[in-house]
């Protein structure tokens, strides 16, 4: 027969149910696994942009091989400004849904004295409304890679809805200004080689 002090920690025990845990505390078993559904936007043709997911689910990537904005000489009236939308279908187990905790955005840019770059970004569940706009500028003189990070607090991060099969969709921009200069300037996450690409965090939680 349980004490008066044993039951009352029983009851509290049963009231107090956990949390539901984020991305620290758990990670589906098996392997994850990324789809590109649809391509669309200036910056990334169709053939030019590939997922890979990370061996630990923690994370996958996107490497783009002809996403650059550029102005200046040699460049037309519309290469300022590159766009690319992808819609993205991520496999994982029953029992489990994601979110976005961090996302890494990676390039090269080179900006003469007087030019300017800037690199957009914002993510979304289908049928729900999109994150807001992240946005991030470069300053000429700059002639080197980039790295820009958006990292969201656990309580603000959007998971999927639980039980239901929403496609990700992921937007990105880039522009370049060269400011009335002849100059050529561009900002790129172009990566011919594989080895830029941006990468996005997941977070993890169990469905209950």
């Amino acid at each position: 027969m349980l004490s008066a002090m044993a039951a009352t920690g029983l009851a509290l025990s049963l009231l107090v149910a956990p949390t539901a845990p984020s991305s620290a505390d758990v990670v589906p078993p098996g392997k994850i696994t990324v789809d590109v559904v649809t391509v669309n936007g200036s910056g990334c043709p169709a053939g030019t942009a590939a997922v890979a997911t990370a061996d630990d689910n923690t994370a996958f990537t996107v490497t783009y091989s002809h996403y650059t904005a550029q102005a200046g000489s040699g460049s037309s009236p519309t290469d300022f400004r590159k766009n690319c939308q992808l819609s993205l279908r991520v496999h994982y187990p029953q029992g489990f849904t994601f979110g976005i905790a961090q996302a890494d955005y990676r390039g090269f840019a080179h900006l003469p004295r007087g030019a300017r770059g800037q690199e957009r970004a914002n993510y979304y569940f289908m049928g729900t409304s999109p994150t807001a706009v992240s946005s991030h500028a470069l300053s000429g003189p700059f002639s080197d890679d980039w790295q820009f990070t958006d990292k969201s607090d656990v309580a603000s991060i959007v998971f999927a809805p639980c039980g239901e099969v929403r496609n990700l969709n992921v937007n990105t921009e880039l522009r370049a200004f060269a400011n009335g200069s002849n100059t050529p300037a561009f900002v790129t996450m172009d990566s011919t080689d594989g080895g830029v690409s941006t990468k996005y965090h997941f977070a993890w939680k169990v469905c209950r």
